[in-house]
């Protein structure tokens, strides 16, 4: 048990502030040296009368942070000075975010003001996981320090976690596995990454973990002296070659070791690829890529390397700044050995991410450009308030984890995308109006459709067409975050012009019925056809859904027509209040995944969800997806610690979702019925056509349409319409 000794806990307080100080002196100035001791004195005044889990003083943990920041991020005084205070703001009421504006000026208060709002959010009643991601994230735009000290924040608190309750543990792991993990590995901080990933899985699965380090820490002699050995054949060429170098081990993580064993159901000795080896060299930045790829010779002349493993990283870096050379060889005693090559430098950006790159900025142009086309991205993504917490984090995790490829544009400019892209993809990342009207792609010259997956090296050109606009269909089609947010934005437009188009409609409609379109009796046609707004009354009149017929049912059910529906709210009001029945729905259809996919379940007896609830699938262990509404009592126990497993669901109406049909014609060739006929599909029906095929022979044609219709109704119209078409003899629809 900690015992308190308040005289020497003051000297360890000096002694570890002399011990943040003692590296970070060489390069601060003394202004640098007066701000920091300024931000040490608030913070310890600020938390003088707080102690940690562990007994011991609360400033330990500032100084801590602010030695991570100094340290394995490498931030200057004014990231050092934001460590020592990050929480100074939320823990006393002496000092508010306009006092340390005050103190500190506009820097420091916007990167500690950005901090407490992330804390602030954990306290509150919402969905704790998804704002505090969104909050965090919000910050990129503002200050990325603000990220910098999160994470350097989180990463000590890990460090000291013994002292906290099991079931804390286990979700505040959960959280850095799935938040700050992936963050550090954006932001290239792959030493933070990987302490981040070893100590959450401490926690999360402890029996894994501490089998894997046992087995590391027995084999460790063993693969030091295998390293030893393979490094020596290397180090004679290096030598001769004149090379200044260091050469590392690099044992592979207890979590990456984890996550081969259970994605490969492996065991540890089955982990092939336990041994890696670092050169690090000392170069010019002008011969930095001649010297990689000559130590990339030296190791394949002495080893044969696995073509498929090699990664170049100097030519096009990646969008978090790395650059470096990968290789595979087959080692000594016919073992697998990853070796990476990079110079100091690239080591250091490496190392410390997104601050070391700052550092370097002014010979990587094109690495800050990508980083910051990424964080636009993100931002494109945070700003988008339609989508729904699992989206939101399914979208923001594409971009954080996902594998890149390289594309190039006609005119030679390099495009990067999250690997699974397709042509759709890149036409929006060029520009959203350009990914309306996309029709297709010319891929290395060759014609692919809007769903062609590309893959790194392709030149690719977008083409597109007027009368082209997107559809349901392409939210299955795309695979970036940003692709989908524009698809359903241009969907909402398309969706309330043709409700705007549907509600004059209607009027006219009623008007020749004799029935006056106010708000009781839009209201009833809500009812009446059983939709859920106004809205959706208007957008189903605008396609046809609902037609003359249908409003005729509805004016003869109306007992004798709008007197009566007059007469029976009157006569509602002269008594009692009007009980207006709530909106029914016809949800009856359970969907999973973006791809809105129909899947195997069961429904959850925690919660007994029922059609039209908000819900979301849990992958069980033994019983497949159980579906649990989004306020059960379990659904924060769910999401803090098994997120991996949570599906996004919904409740569809299977009426309103498009099929595909097919369509026979016959009739009279002539110049331009197929412009008429593509037409009238696209323009005027506002049909998706997924191909069309005519022949003729001898002035006669015949051909078929393949489309995607809403529903009979829809399809009723289409026929209709298209017989109308001048040389069109018959229409039917095609089974074959």
């Amino acid at each position: 048990m900690y015992k308190i000794d308040l005289e020497k806990e003051e000297q360890e307080i000096a002694r570890r502030y002399r011990d943040l100080l003692q590296d970070t002196y060489q390069f601060l100035s003394d202004e640098d040296k007066i701000l920091i001791r300024k931000a040490f004195d608030v913070a310890k005044d600020a938390h003088k009368d707080q102690r940690r889990k562990s007994g011991e003083p609360y400033i330990y943990h500032p100084i801590a942070v602010a030695k991570i920041v100094a340290y394995d991020i490498g931030l200057g005084a004014v990231g050092i000075a934001a460590g020592l205070m990050h929480d100074v703001v939320e823990d006393s009421e002496d000092y508010t975010v306009e006092k340390m504006r005050d103190l500190f000026g506009d820097k420091i208060a916007t990167i500690i003001d950005g901090l407490t709002k992330i804390e602030f959010i954990k306290h509150q009643d919402v969905s704790v996981q998804t704002e505090n991601y969104r909050k965090l994230l919000l910050t990129l735009s503002e200050d990325v320090r603000v990220i910098l000290v999160k994470l350097a924040d989180r990463l000590h608190n890990m460090r000291t976690m013994e002292f906290m309750p099991p079931h804390k543990q286990i979700k505040i792991a959960s959280e850095t596995l799935f938040i700050y993990a992936p963050l550090a590995h954006r932001l290239g901080l792959y030493s933070i990454k990987t302490e981040l990933e070893n100590l959450s899985l401490k926690y999360t699965e402890p029996k894994l973990y501490n089998e894997i380090k046992r087995k590391l820490r027995e084999t460790k002699e063993e693969r030091e002296d295998y390293i030893r050995d393979f490094s020596q054949k290397v180090k004679e060429r290096l030598d001769d070659e004149g090379f200044e170098y260091t050469i590392k081990g690099r044992p592979k993580s207890i979590y990456s070791i984890y996550k081969k064993m259970t994605s490969k159901n492996v065991n540890f000795e089955e982990v092939y690829d336990k041994f890696a080896i670092r050169i690090i060299f000392k170069s010019t930045p002008k011969n930095e890529k001649f010297n990689a790829w000559k130590i990339y010779s030296i190791v394949t002349d002495n080893f044969r390397p696995n073509p498929s493993r090699l990664r170049d990283w100097i030519s096009q870096p990646k969008s978090t700044g790395y650059e470096a050379l990968h290789t595979t060889v087959m080692g000594l005693n016919h073992r697998w050995v990853e070796v990476q090559i990079r110079s100091y430098r690239m080591d250091e950006i490496a190392e410390k991410g997104i601050a070391t790159h700052y550092k370097y900025k002014h010979n990587s142009k094109e690495t800050e450009s990508n980083l910051e086309v990424w964080i636009n991205k993100i931002k494109d993504v945070i700003e988008n308030e339609n989508l729904e917490s699992n989206e939101f984090i399914d979208n923001v995790k594409l971009n954080l984890y996902a594998k890149e490829i390289f594309v190039f544009t006609p005119n030679g400019d390099l495009k990067s995308l999250p690997k699974g892209s397709t042509a759709l993809d890149f036409a929006y990342d060029i520009h959203s109006k350009i990914g309306d009207t996309c029709s297709g792609a010319k891929v290395n010259g060759i014609l692919r459709p809007i769903s062609h997956v590309l893959k790194s090296g392709d030149n690719v050109e977008i083409l597109t067409s007027s009368t082209q606009k997107p559809n349901p269909n392409w939210l299955d089609i795309v695979h970036t975050s940003r692709a989908r947010s524009k698809i359903k934005t241009a969907l909402k437009e398309e969706r309330k012009k043709i409700a705007q188009e549907g509600k004059e409609i209607l009027s006219r409609k009623l008007r020749h019925l004799k029935i006056n379109m106010n708000e009781a009796t839009v209201n009833s046609l809500v009812t009446y056809f059983k939709a859920t707004t106004s809205q959706d009354v208007f957008f189903k009149v605008g396609t046809g859904e609902i037609d003359s017929k249908d409003l005729r049912s509805f004016s003869e059910d109306s007992q004798g027509g709008i007197y009566n529906i007059f007469k029976r709210f009157r006569r509602k009001s002269n008594n009692t209040p009007v009980q207006k029945d709530p909106p029914k729905s016809n949800l009856d259809l359970l969907v999973f995944g973006h791809d809105e996919e129909k899947l195997d379940y069961t429904l959850a007896n925690c919660c007994n969800p029922i059609a039209g609830d908000q819900v979301f699938g849990f992958i069980s262990v033994n019983q497949g997806i159980k579906v649990h509404k989004e306020n059960c009592p379990n659904a924060i126990s769910l999401r803090a610690n098994y997120n991996y497993r949570i599906l996004p669901a919904k409740w569809v109406d299977s009426s309103d979702r498009p099929f595909t049909t097919k369509i026979q014609l016959k009739g009279l060739d002539r110049m331009g019925i197929v412009t008429d006929i593509t037409n009238l599909i696209t323009r005027k029906l506002h049909v998706e056509m997924r191909g069309i095929n005519l022949n003729s022979n001898d002035g006669i044609f015949d051909g078929k349409l393949k489309l995607h219709v809403k529903n009979k109704t829809e399809l009723g119209k289409i026929l209709g319409e298209l017989k109308k078409i001048k040389g069109i003899k018959s229409v039917e629809r095609s089974n074959k």
